[in-house]
């Protein structure tokens, strides 16, 4: 797994994401090898549990992402989290402790 910031020039488009896409949520993006012709994307909770999966090695996170209801209600979780994240404690930006990697 390869963790990288969304400002970073010519990342969203590597992706095959937009700069708009990125700013509203965390994207999981899979290698195209992985998916055939059809890229595999996950947003925001998704993408959660893609990454929790792929660290953990196990395919549980998505497959409980799936069961009825967990993923409606862990998508509201993250959209509100998403919305308020700016109140929430944490380290420096990757772009304001990295000026020169970003726009």
């Amino acid at each position: 797994m390869t963790v990288v910031p969304y400002q970073k020039p010519g990342v969203p488009a590597s992706a095959g994401l937009s700069v708009e896409q990125c700013k509203r949520a965390a994207w999981a993006v899979e290698p195209w090898e992985a998916c055939g012709e059809t890229r595999c994307c996950y947003r925001g909770a998704a993408a959660i549990n893609a990454s929790l999966a792929v660290a953990l090695g196990v395919r549980f996170p998505l497959s409980f992402y799936g069961l009825p209801g967990v993923g409606w209600f862990q998508d509201r979780l993250y959209n509100l989290v998403a919305v308020n994240r700016h109140r929430l404690p944490g380290d420096t930006p990757y772009c304001k402790a990295h000026p020169e990697e970003c726009r």
